[in-house]
């Protein structure tokens, strides 16, 4: 083996090596690498709110403090509506309950049919019984991560104080992540930095205004076909429509949910065409009208990271899988040796 083969050699088990420790590191660091996650992208989301606070002469450090008291006030609102129309739902379900069993009466007939017809086939008796290990499945992979509820609220409280600092001391942090790098590499990690910044901003913001607008879309429709709760159930189908991939079906949830005892099934139908509708307008205008300047990168490459992201962190792997490999992909730009897997990134 020549000189040339063993370097390729040496390259590339190094580059394994790294990619094992970097997979292992975020497997094991899921609860606080996904925390600082969230942290730098609330930090992002509320960036211009204190930077227009800071051009009304408000210190920034007392900028951060309003915008964060003020998101956790709007989200605290958000949940005390959302848990009292759970409960005005929860009490008129049994009104429309007959209804609703009425429905899925024929359906049920079909099933205890099936089952008899398989009970009466049978299986052939084994003697030789094989243990076999149970496959994980999706919903395990997905909830893997989450724990129990007490850890979760002790995780998420971390968040706004994070975001918090992040937002004060944010030029700082900059600077001294620069700092970090050899000086002839300094510039380019400033540039680098400033477009991961710029990416994630986008990111944010584009997805909540896609969101707000369908979900004012979703809430004018549902409310002329009579939807029960339109007001709450378009919003909420709205932004759960923003979920890659799984997005169209979520979606759809709550408005048959709510509208199995309620509307006719010509109705139905039309909810289902427009959720469909309104998520492919989404998909195909707004989101390369509001994003695609910024996310460059091909539909390969989104689903890889969904399926790494999701199997790696759960749930949370697909909301920050979208802006983790956007980030990556920057970086890639910017480092020569890794211009190739940027390429394969981008579209």
């Amino acid at each position: 083996m020549d000189t040339t083969e063993t370097q390729n050699t040496h390259h590339w088990s190094q580059t394994l090596l790294g990619m094992a420790l970097v997979i292992m590191f975020a497997y094991y660091g899921e609860s606080v690498l996904a925390v600082l996650f969230f942290a730098i992208l609330l930090s992002f989301m509320l960036s211009p709110v204190v930077q227009a606070l800071e051009y009304l002469h408000l210190p920034r450090a007392m900028a951060a403090l309003v915008s964060v008291v003020v998101l956790l006030a709007l989200l605290y609102g958000v949940t005390v509506a959302s848990y009292n129309q759970a409960i005005i739902f929860a009490d008129n379900v049994p009104k429309y309950s007959q209804k609703i069993r009425s429905i899925l009466q024929p359906f049920q007939r079909d099933a205890e049919k099936l089952e008899k017809t398989g009970e009466a086939v049978g299986a052939p008796e084994d003697t030789n019984v094989v243990p076999v290990r149970q496959v994980q499945t999706w919903s395990e992979t997905l909830t893997h991560g989450a724990g129990t509820f007490t850890d979760i609220v002790l995780a998420a409280s971390f968040i706004p104080f994070l975001a918090y600092f992040l937002l004060t001391w944010q030029s700082h942090a900059r600077s001294a992540t620069v700092m970090l790098f050899p000086l002839h590499h300094r510039n380019t990690a400033f540039v680098t930095l400033g477009l991961i910044g710029k990416m994630l901003q986008s990111f944010i913001v584009g997805n909540l205004l896609i969101g707000l607008l369908i979900s004012g879309a979703s809430v004018a429709i549902f409310g002329l076909l009579h939807v029960p709760f339109f007001y709450f159930v378009g919003f909420l189908s709205g932004f759960l429509s923003l979920v890659p991939y799984l997005g169209i079906v979520l979606a759809m949830v709550p408005p048959i949910l709510v509208g199995l005892g309620q509307l006719e099934p010509g109705d139905l139908v039309v909810v289902v065409v427009c959720v469909v509708g309104l998520h492919l307008f989404a998909l195909n205008v707004l989101y390369p009208k509001l994003l695609g300047s910024r996310l460059k990168i091909n539909p390969l490459a989104v689903t890889i990271a969904l399926l790494f992201w999701g199997a790696v962190w759960g749930a949370i792997g697909l909301v920050l899988a979208i802006p983790i490999t956007g980030a990556i992909k920057i970086v890639f730009d910017h480092v020569e040796s890794m211009k190739p897997y940027a390429d394969w990134l981008g579209e």
